[in-house]
Formats: structure tokens, C-alpha cells, sequence
């Protein structure tokens, strides 16, 4: 039997009863180093993909546990791919972290902003790579309580972690729901960067007060009207931002 081309655009290991984690990442070297740190040291199962070609199809058979993607990669973006699983019904919950040599501060609230969970750049170091894999993955436990909250125009339901606008389901990652379920428990009460990064984050050792702002922005456009004037999340100059419920 033909042994597999090493260049074929899927590697596969098949562990089962195990969601795998994608990776998305044209460097061979890199992809097995990835593999070899995320299967050895932290137990996932693993796919590699050298471009996104096939990712979304493969990702709707086997969803994933967590997508780990390089932005610069054949076939087209990252980025684009991101946005690909945001729109998904099937794959908009699970967790992005992008990996890329593209490591600014502007590109870093660029991925955020599209929808990441977690942005490393490269070079990167194996411990560190395991230690927010770990980080973005418990923010997905079940430590909420759970509940159905209606405020105003927003329904919460913890249990299903599903957010309803207006009548309208919308799709929000884990750290977009954790962070709005927090604010609608504490609502009037106003919270700093840092407050909310020990609360929602858990792991705070590798996003920066930057990360909040750019999640309170998301969330905005997805639970207000006018984003641009809002009436629940309102920002309280000089101190942080809190969560009002509109009369």
C-alpha cells in the first residue's frame, strides 16, 4: 500500500472519541512541532491543514475543539477563515487562537476584533503555546450558574450559553458570553479593565487591559442598537465600563 504524500493539504491522527484540535499552518516544520507539543504535552488529538482548503467542510463532519490558525497561509486568510467560522451556526462557539509572524499591537486587536479567542506570535515558545491553549479551553467549562436572564431586549441562557437580541438569536464566543453574563449579574456596578480580566479571563498572564475594550466593542455591535450610543454597556470615562439595564 502507497504511503500518503507528506504535502497533501490534511494530516490526520485519528483518536477516538476525542474532538480534535484543526491547525492551520503551511510550514511543515511548524505544523509538526505544533502536533507533537499539543499531542505529547497537553493530550489533544490533532489535524493539520497546510491551507484552508477543506478546514470549514472537515470542521462541520468533526467539529473541532479548538481552531488554531497561521493568517498568511495558502489558499486564501486566516483572518477570512475566522470570519468563516464566526458566521457558522455549527462552529461559531468554538475557539479561534490565531499563531502568526504577524504580531503587532494593531494586528493582535485586528484578530481580536475578527474574532479570536487568543493571538500568539511566532517565534513562540512550547510552554507558552500549551499554557494559553489551556487558558482559552477553560473559559469553555461549565463554571457559570445557570440561569435565563431577560434584561430589556436581551434574553441570557447560561445553560445553553445562547444569547437572544431582540427576538434574534446571535452567535457570541465563549469569552464574548462569559463577559456579558458577568456584567448582567453585577448590573450598575462599574468595573475596571483589570477587574474584568481576573473575572472573565481567568489567565491574565498573556491579554492586556487592550483585550476588554476590544470584546466590549464586539459585544456592542452585536446587543445594541446603535452601537455608537449605547444602553446597556456604557462606558464610565476614566474608570471602565458598566452594565446598565435600560427602563
Amino acid at each position: 500500500m502507497s504511503q500518503a504524500p507528506a504535502s497533501s493539504l490534511a494530516e490526520e491522527t485519528m483518536w477516538p472519541m476525542k474532538q480534535p484540535i484543526f491547525v492551520v499552518e503551511d510550514d511543515p516544520d511548524i505544523a509538526r512541532l505544533l502536533r507533537h507539543h499539543l499531542e505529547a504535552g497537553g493530550g489533544h488529538s490533532v489535524r493539520t491543514f497546510s491551507g484552508v482548503a477543506g478546514v470549514i467542510d472537515e470542521a462541520m463532519r468533526n467539529r473541532p475543539l479548538l481552531f488554531l490558525l497561521d493568517i498568511m497561509v495558502p489558499g486564501g486568510s486566516g483572518l477570512d477563515l475566522c470570519d468563516q467560522i464566526r458566521r457558522s451556526e455549527v462552529l461559531a462557539g468554538t475557539p479561534i487562537i490565531f499563531l502568526t509572524a504577524r504580531a503587532s499591537e494593531s494586528d493582535r486587536v485586528l484578530g481580536l476584533e475578527r474574532g479570536a479567542d487568543d493571538y500568539i506570535g511566532k517565534p513562540f515558545s512550547p510552554r507558552e503555546l500549551l499554557a494559553r491553549v489551556k487558558a482559552v479551553l477553560r473559559r469553555f467549562e461549565p463554571a457559570m450558574p445557570i440561569a435565563v436572564r431577560e434584561l430589556g431586549d436581551l434574553r441570557i441562557d447560561t445553560g445553553g450559553m445562547t444569547l437572544t437580541v431582540r427576538g434574534s438569536n446571535v452567535a457570541t464566543t465563549a469569552t464574548e458570553f462569559r463577559l456579558l453574563d458577568y456584567f448582567a449579574r453585577h448590573p450598575g456596578r462599574v468595573f475596571t479593565r483589570d477587574q474584568l480580566l481576573d473575572a472573565v479571563w481567568r489567565d491574565t498572564a498573556f491579554v492586556t487591559p487592550r483585550s476588554v475594550d476590544v470584546y466590549v466593542r464586539r459585544l456592542r455591535e452585536k446587543i445594541e442598537a446603535n452601537p455608537e450610543d449605547p444602553r446597556y454597556l456604557r462606558t464610565v470615562r476614566g474608570a471602565g465600563y458598566r452594565f446598565e439595564v435600560p427602563r
